[in-house]
């Protein structure tokens, strides 16, 4: 195998099983920073050895291996615990015994994603240290999901993993009285893993496109262990109703194509048949919640498939239930479009002006629908401005040159 062809793998191997590695790791040293380091010498041993002794037939067991080690020199030199000698001991039979069987390691990712939302963490580092942790998203990346600079978001989760450790945190699935406590955190980090790698998808060289589908096997994990709790399985619906309609939202040419023009033949109604499925079944429940609304509200959009049509009113009301129950910058923005596309454009605009201006100073969705609904108000000269300003906040080119065209549109 040649050079380059090996990094591919290692590449690949990196996207599919960084997450379950620093799971594994991390559960059993009680420490993620730890994992992390010893993880990321491991992939350079990779990189050096790999290309001149080819792809070990099973690579992460290799990786598992030298991770393991250098863990075990690390800890042997801090001495971070009097029974350490007890845990490294532990950790080497668990690892070589994986490495021996040839089998897939424990996946025990919802672990770490329990321990990321333990209350002793900060609120607001919860979500992003799981993003990282679980997901293997860089922290420049999650700072701009969270509108932060990356320094700051570094700090953030350099402090929630010294946390985790000092505070001898456990690794465990939490027994259901915490649920309730921690769950929404967990969902909303699979969510925000989904949604980065569905914005990735059209970016050339990005290595974030399997994102998408490590958040839906998380989430339908998730339902496994929590069979019970609604909103686990409504996330699951959202992000199939979303996913069903990958191969629509851009053309063979590359170009942007948005929700209302996507071709529904080329929707995926497996997809959107099990994504029913999972609503009708959290319905049972009779708990309404975040997720519920917002896959409610991707349901309606899915109906066009066999109706032809949008029910815009009965979105309006969704999104005003959402704005009662997650009265954030998204669901806001989404309300406003909804009030416009059911015919009522100027209250959909003062809806978006409501909003604060330091909210939505750096918020590209923000901008799109200000657009369109100046548009609609026949309030040209402004769209183009609006427009051009959400063109300019997107890193995606082929969204980019959508949003381009819009702001030479009169309508």
């Amino acid at each position: 195998m040649s050079e380059a062809a090996t990094h591919e793998a290692i590449e690949a191997i990196a996207r599919n099983s960084y997450g379950r590695l620093i799971a594994f790791l991390a559960s059993r040293s009680g420490d993620v920073a730890g994992a992390e380091d010893a993880l990321s010498e491991a992939f350079v041993a990779a990189l050096e050895k790999w290309p001149m002794d080819a792809v070990p037939e099973r690579p992460e067991a290799w990786l598992l291996r030298v991770a393991r080690n250098r863990l075990i020199d690390a800890a042997r030199h801090n001495q971070v615990r009097q029974d350490s000698e007890t845990f490294l001991q532990q950790l080497a039979d668990e690892a070589q015994t994986v490495a021996e069987a040839g089998e897939h390691f424990p996946d025990e990712r919802l672990k770490l994603l329990f321990v990321c939302a333990h209350p002793a963490i900060d609120p607001a580092a919860r979500t992003p240290l799981m993003l990282q942790t679980v997901l293997g998203i860089d922290a420049a990346r999650i700072a701009s999901a969270f509108l932060v600079s990356p320094a700051a978001m570094s700090q953030r989760l350099v402090r929630a993993k010294s946390k985790i450790r000092s505070a001898a945190i456990p690794f465990r699935v939490p027994d259901p009285p915490d649920w309730v406590e921690r769950v929404s955190f967990v969902l909303d980090a699979i969510y925000s893993a989904y949604t980065t790698g569905w914005d990735s998808l059209n970016e050339v060289g990005s290595t974030h496109h399997a994102l998408a589908g490590e958040a839906i096997s998380i989430g339908r994990t998730l339902v496994q262990l929590m069979p019970t709790e609604p909103e686990a399985r409504v996330l699951i619906a959202l992000m199939l109703h979303c996913e069903a309609r990958r191969a629509a939202r851009f053309t063979s040419a590359g170009e942007f194509v948005p929700l209302d023009k996507q071709d529904t033949a080329l929707w995926s109604q497996a997809m959107m048949d099990e994504a029913e499925e999972h609503l009708r079944t959290a319905a049972t429940f009779r708990q309404m919640g975040r997720y519920q609304l917002e896959a409610a509200i991707q349901s309606i959009h899915a109906s066009r498939a066999q109706t032809g049509s949008t029910d815009w009113a009965q979105i309006a009301l969704l999104y005003e239930g959402l704005v009662r129950t997650a009265p954030g910058i998204g669901s806001r923005v989404g309300r406003a479009v909804a009030f416009a596309q059911s015919g009522k454009p100027a209250d959909g605009l003062a809806a978006l002006e409501k909003i604060p201006a330091d909210r939505v100073v750096n918020y590209q969705p923000y901008w799109a629908a200000r657009g369109h609904l100046l548009q609609l108000l026949d309030r040209n000269g402004e769209a183009r401005e609006a427009f051009t300003r959400a063109a300019s906040l997107t890193d995606d080119p082929a969204l980019r040159e959508f949003l381009f065209k819009r702001s030479c549109e009169d309508i």
